[in-house]
């Protein structure tokens, strides 16, 4: 559970720089723009350490015969009363953060293309970029 907690916390952090990102991608920011990128990529590489210990962990409370269908609910099957219920919401709250940076992530990428195509066709020129209206 404790990596369970320091993931919620950081994918909070995550999701705050993924907006301010996307704030700086509006305002063509570049400086913020790397600085922001340095940030999110440190913080993502800390989240996949964890996520790997958690799933060697799993794994190892699962046992041999579980294999690859080793899953953090099937250890919560395990635990009882409150330790249960704190286990599935934090894993629940975790869950949800990670598909909301995800889809912030998605968010962040498709402007970012977007304002790229858009410089390309200005800098490179199409045959309708200055045509009369």
């Amino acid at each position: 559970m404790r990596g369970v907690g320091l993931d919620v916390r950081d994918y909070r952090l995550l999701q705050a720089l993924l907006d301010d990102q996307f704030r700086a991608a509006l305002r063509h920011e570049t400086a913020r723009l790397e600085e922001l990128a340095a940030r999110i990529t440190g913080l993502t590489q800390a989240l996949e350490t964890r996520r790997v210990e958690r799933v060697a962990f799993v794994r190892v409370l699962a046992g041999p015969g579980a294999g690859s269908g080793a899953s953090p609910e099937t250890i919560f099957l395990h635990a009882t009363g409150r330790s249960r219920e704190a286990l599935e919401s934090g894993w629940r709250l975790l869950q949800a953060l990670v598909h909301e940076c995800k889809r912030l992530n998605t968010r962040n990428c498709q402007l970012l293309m977007d304002q790229h195509g858009i410089m390309q066709r200005v800098l490179h020129g199409e045959a309708q970029t200055y045509a009369a209206a």
